[in-house]
């Protein structure tokens, strides 16, 4: 084969690949609506269209586990289909677990495949329409720089123009773009001609007062800068307002006695993607309630082993269950009850007979809230990455899952050069805002796979599954020159920041303590070497 050929065969390659990964990302985003939306003979449609169009393009690019996959998931949704299109709680967890695999479907070498790991707000762009070009430049090339796709506009025309092909992650509106408060009036009409929220920062490179900044709420501002707009600041407002669908489906534990308002129960929730397990015994719910690990739990309030509240109770007597939320259903229409039963440890009384969406709705917002304060004790407050504890904790379960898969996988440590000097010269709120920068790059970068930790202080701590150390270091390396470039705007002069890294690849023996301890021995290494640099732990000669 010449040398033309190859090159033909490649391109070729690379575009049905390209297939593949668009066919896999619109299961998954068909899959998580199910968190918003009910489960419809529509939704069974289009998933059985988006898994056969995976199929076709999986076995014309010769993907072996995406055309497992895809059969797998028709096969699921026939079973779907000889139901009545009724979904259950074996019907959810299949599909799930067969996404997640997707998921990891990914190759470490060539950015084609592994786009199909990036969350969803990199793949939005970021339009930029600011009075000074020069501004907007340097900004557009610090975001992208982050990996985002950026459009800068010099005018009103070509920024309409442009949200009518697309709308972006985010927009960065000079209020007096082009002309005095133009650049107000152009958010307004995006308001009226455009349904959809598309959050706006507002930028003014002087102060201005209460009724404009009120006039910028009003046409949709989420935020507003004066003076200074720098990359690390609109990021940090983007990851708030830009939001990735959970990939765990919810989980919701019903206690009663009644095998009839059970069984109704569990086939609302299943209609809209909660996986529900359902028992008859109250007795039997500590069990259950450790086996399972639900989200929520709903009780009955009359049962004749024990009542719901003696069950709260009880519930309430282990750490573990403290947050999960408990929702009362019941036909007990007397308030001074429903709110004894309240005071009993439980968060919602809704009534029988109960409408399909009401408790839809009051199950996912305690769902979520409940998510939301458990994610919060496993994360950084600074980060949001999974604090110190956790991602050790995580660590140990990616050993144990490489040692019995017999797969590859790498454990990184990463650390901010020169930190302190950082902080003794430009102060801790600098120093903050380069963690905090360095915390997005990773999850910008990294797979959804992947595991990023705040070990501690400036430094890191990432787990990467089915990974070899040499895609490791490749991985690591891009991301290092990349955050090398960015500028943080201080009051004195621009910033710049590099880290260093260490690699240590599981070898099927060391255990969590060893594998923190020869992945900072290559951190070492880097650091000894000069810094701004990566090292793949070298086992000393004999």
């Amino acid at each position: 084969m010449t040398g033309s050929q190859e090159q033909h065969l490649q391109r070729l390659k690379q575009h049905f690949a390209q297939r593949v990964i668009n066919q896999s990302r619109q299961l998954l985003e068909l899959w998580q609506n199910l968190h918003s939306t009910q489960w419809s003979a529509q939704e069974l449609t289009n998933m059985q269209e988006a898994s056969q169009r995976l199929l076709r393009y999986a076995e014309r690019f010769e993907q072996p586990e995406h055309v497992y996959i895809a059969q797998q998931l028709l096969d699921i949704l026939s079973a779907i289909q000889a139901n009545g299109n009724r979904l259950n709680s074996y019907f959810i967890e299949s599909i799930t677990r067969l996404l997640q695999q997707l998921l990891q479907t990914g190759l470490r070498d060539g950015e084609q495949i592994d786009q199909v790991f990036l969350p969803t707000m990199v793949r939005k762009p970021i339009y930029i329409a600011l009075r000074s070009a020069e501004q907007a430049q340097h900004l557009a090339q610090q975001l992208q720089s982050f990996y985002f796709q950026v459009e800068v506009f010099a005018n009103g025309a070509g920024f309409l123009q442009a949200l009518a092909r697309r709308h972006p992650a985010v927009i960065v509106l000079d209020i007096n773009f082009a002309a005095k408060n133009y650049g107000l009036e152009l958010a307004r009409q995006l308001k009226q001609e455009h349904d959809t929220q598309i959050p706006i920062y507002f930028y003014s490179k002087t102060s201005v007062d209460a009724q404009t900044q009120l006039a910028a709420v009003r046409a949709g501002g989420e935020a507003f800068a004066v003076d200074v707009l720098d990359a690390s600041s609109v990021l940090e407002k983007l990851e708030t307002w830009v939001s990735t669908v959970q990939a765990e489906p919810y989980k919701a534990l019903v206690v009663d006695d009644s095998k009839t308002q059970s069984a109704f129960t569990e086939s609302v929730l299943n209609s809209a993607g909660v996986v529900t397990r359902a028992i008859n015994d109250p007795t039997q719910a500590l069990i259950e309630l450790l086996d399972f690990d639900p989200d929520v739990v709903i009780l009955d309030l009359y049962m004749p082993q024990c009542d719901g509240p003696e069950l709260a109770k009880v519930i309430r007597f282990h750490d573990r269950f403290v947050g999960v939320p408990i929702i009362y259903l019941s036909a007990e229409n007397d308030l001074d009850k429903q709110l004894n039963a309240l005071s009993e440890g439980a968060d919602d009384f809704l009534m029988k007979p109960v409408k399909p969406s009401h408790l839809v709705a009051t199950v996912r917002n305690r769902a979520i809230r409940a998510r939301y304060i458990k994610s919060r004790l496993l994360r950084d407050s600074l980060t949001g990455l999974f604090n110190h504890t956790h991602i050790l904790q995580l660590l140990d379960d990616a050993r144990n899952r490489a040692q019995k898969t017999q797969q590859p996988m790498c454990f990184v440590m990463i650390d901010i050069d020169h930190f302190k000097q950082v902080n003794d010269t430009y102060g801790h709120l600098v120093g903050d805002k380069v963690i905090k920068s360095l915390a997005l790059f990773l999850k910008q970068r990294l797979r959804r796979t992947d595991s990023i930790g705040r070990y501690g202080g400036e430094e890191f701590a990432v787990i990467l599954p089915n990974t070899d150390a040499e895609s490791a270091q490749k991985v690591i390396n891009d991301i290092r020159q990349r955050f090398s470039q960015i500028r943080f705007a201080t009051d004195a002069r621009d910033l710049m920041c590099t880290f260093s890294a260490g690699i240590f690849a599981y070898d099927g023996q060391a255990d969590t303590v060893a594998l923190t301890v020869l992945a900072d021995q290559a951190l070492y290494a880097a650091k000894h070497a000069g810094r701004n640099t990566v090292e793949i732990y070298v086992a000393p000669e004999l």
